[in-house]
């Protein structure tokens, strides 16, 4: 087991690394956009619809990268006080019933969405801007069936973490 949560890990570093990078283009994007316009006049829609395109990368991609590292924002009233026994436990019930059926629901109702784009040939409403828009509304299904995968191991890994837990608590009793 301790080799595949090894597998979810670098796989997750893969997508953060992928949204780091995607992140310095926006960055890029963003600094080539304040430049053009205010020392150049010059403004470019295209560009200006890259900077939420890349951002709604990062956002979905980087979902799934925060699950990875366990950093996603949560009440810690009551979990901050629990066992890591009973921390590990929460996280996999949690993960079996609202992280997976609900990344499924999103996933699974978002290809209509992206079909209406596609056979729409839905592009942007101002003149200059990013054709093909279905390719990023694609990234949500397509994000959701990440984090599912990455839910997985996010139940492997805290699986891992309730065995060793159980463990250590028979030794001390």
């Amino acid at each position: 087991m301790d080799k595949i949560e090894r597998f979810f890990d670098k796989a997750g570093d893969i997508v953060g690394y992928i949204c780091m990078f995607i992140m310095a283009l926006m960055i890029i994007d963003v600094f080539f956009n304040v430049v053009a316009r205010y020392f150049f006049s010059y403004g470019n829609v295209a560009f200006q619809e890259l900077e939420w395109h890349f951002f709604a990368v990062i956002f979905l991609l980087g979902m799934s990268y925060a699950l990875k590292e366990d950093a996603h924002v949560r009440v810690d009233i009551f979990y901050a006080k629990f066992s890591e026994r009973n921390k590990a436990l929460v996280n996999m019930l949690g993960t079996v019933f609202f992280i997976i059926p609900f990344a499924l629901l999103v996933s699974n109702l978002s290809f209509g969405f992206v079909g209406d784009a596609y056979s729409s040939a839905e592009a942007s409403a101002d003149p200059g801007g990013l054709t093909h828009r279905w390719i990023i509304k694609a990234m949500i299904p397509f994000s959701f069936y990440v984090l599912v995968f990455f839910a997985i191991g996010f139940f492997i890994k805290n699986l891992n973490r309730y065995k060793k837990a159980s463990k250590e608590k028979i030794w001390r009793d």
